[in-house]
């Protein structure tokens, strides 16, 4: 069932979206070869204490999870397309790599999620257009919405975008709800079509986040139960933004 939100909640949910979008323009400020993840982690753990918020993954498990997650950071590199684990002694940012920073943040018990990926020094063409193309079928998503449209009118605009660059969307992943908890309904789907789905209507509030990649479509999550990567190994990126759907129309939440 989608659990709508008053004014009074997103007031509450925009303001802890500023905080958001500051910790992670700040995060992205460490983001350069040589930085080990569970650094970035560590920091984000520090700005998130600091504003007077908790960080939403920590300690969350999801169902399908054996343990709770770890960490208040997932940090993603390469072909790991999200949930990846900062673990301590942490891996080693290169020259070369892209990756993603996912946060979710719990300012006055409502809970605001936003992706960015990042190049680490000098990226690849190929990487570079990978990251533009995603960051570009996010913000199309938040424009084909409308009040009294549809969840389909996201994924249809994020799938239209992967078609113009040949890129492959990502399947078994979506965007969802958000605010009571880390994920809620609806389901989000960034491959979807036009009119189809849930209605938009006022007090909506979801987490919109297209995952491309340089190759296959296909996942695979690995032995540590989060971390999911492409098949083949190809590069993914990830962008990620909490909408919501207003009287006055439709608010990025988590605007940077």
């Amino acid at each position: 069932m989608i659990k709508y939100k008053t004014e009074e909640e997103i007031a509450i949910m925009r303001e802890g979206g500023k905080i958001h979008a500051r910790i992670l323009k700040e995060l992205a400020k460490k983001v350069k070869p040589g930085v080990k993840t569970d650094a970035l982690n560590t920091y984000a753990e520090e700005l998130i204490d600091e504003a007077g918020c908790t960080a939403s993954f920590l300690g969350y498990q999801p169902y399908d999870a054996k343990e709770p997650y770890p960490a208040a950071l997932c940090v993603s590199i390469n072909e790991e397309i999200v949930h990846g684990i900062p673990n301590e002694g942490g891996c080693i940012l290169f020259e070369g790599d892209i990756v993603s920073l996912d946060l979710g943040l719990t300012y006055k018990n409502l809970i605001t999620d936003a992706a960015i990926t990042l190049p680490v020094g000098k990226i690849s063409k190929e990487a570079e257009m990978l990251i533009r193309a995603t960051k570009e079928a996010l913000n199309r998503g938040i424009k084909a919405m409308r009040l009294h449209g549809h969840i389909g009118d996201i994924g249809d605009a994020i799938m239209q975008i992967a078609m113009k660059y040949e890129f492959g969307i990502i399947e078994g992943l979506s965007g969802h709800g958000v605010g009571y908890s880390v994920h809620e309904e609806p389901f989000v789907p960034n491959r979807a079509l036009r009119g189809e789905g849930p209605e938009l209507k006022e007090g909506l509030v979801i987490a919109i986040e297209p995952m491309f990649s340089l190759g296959s479509r296909d996942i695979k999550r690995l032995s540590d139960g989060y971390t999911f990567v492409t098949r083949d190994k190809s590069l993914s990126a990830h962008f990620e933004h909490t909408v919501a759907v207003t009287k006055a129309g439709i608010e990025v939440l988590t605007k940077l």
